[in-house]
């Protein structure tokens, strides 16, 4: 995987430009599994197990892909416990609780808006 390097250039925080960094992170984030999971965190720390029960239907494979994910972007931190097993725990960073800010608006945005947009899809397919 090519990394890209953050030069302090206005370019690198472009959305709009194909080679920007920050295009890359929001690529990241803005997923539905990422956003659930940073939405599932909140303000406490959850184990694997009950951030996978937090979220139905997501698959082992994509919650350790996200997790790991938001991990190298700096929005989750992960706490592995000296014990047998070994007990991981996933907590939102300083980032992360920022950030997660913006995706509880989201999600109430779609609660308010969830009955129009469905009216919408309705008449759309009729």
């Amino acid at each position: 995987m090519v990394t890209k390097q953050f030069r302090d250039s206005p370019e690198e925080a472009d959305l709009t430009r194909a080679d920007s960094l920050a295009r890359e992170i929001f690529s990241d984030v803005a997923n539905k599994w990422a956003l659930l999971i940073i939405e599932a965190l909140g303000e406490r720390t959850l184990r694997f197990g009950e951030v996978r029960n937090a979220i139905e239907g997501i698959s082992h494979k994509m919650l350790t892909q996200n997790l790991r994910m938001l991990e190298r972007n700096g929005l989750v931190e992960r706490n592995v416990h000296p014990t047998v097993p070994p007990r991981v725990d996933y907590t939102l960073t300083e980032p992360g609780q920022a950030l997660r800010e913006t995706v509880h608006g989201m999600c109430d945005w779609t609660h308010r808006h969830l009955a129009h947009i469905e009216a919408s899809r309705r008449r759309f397919d009729a």
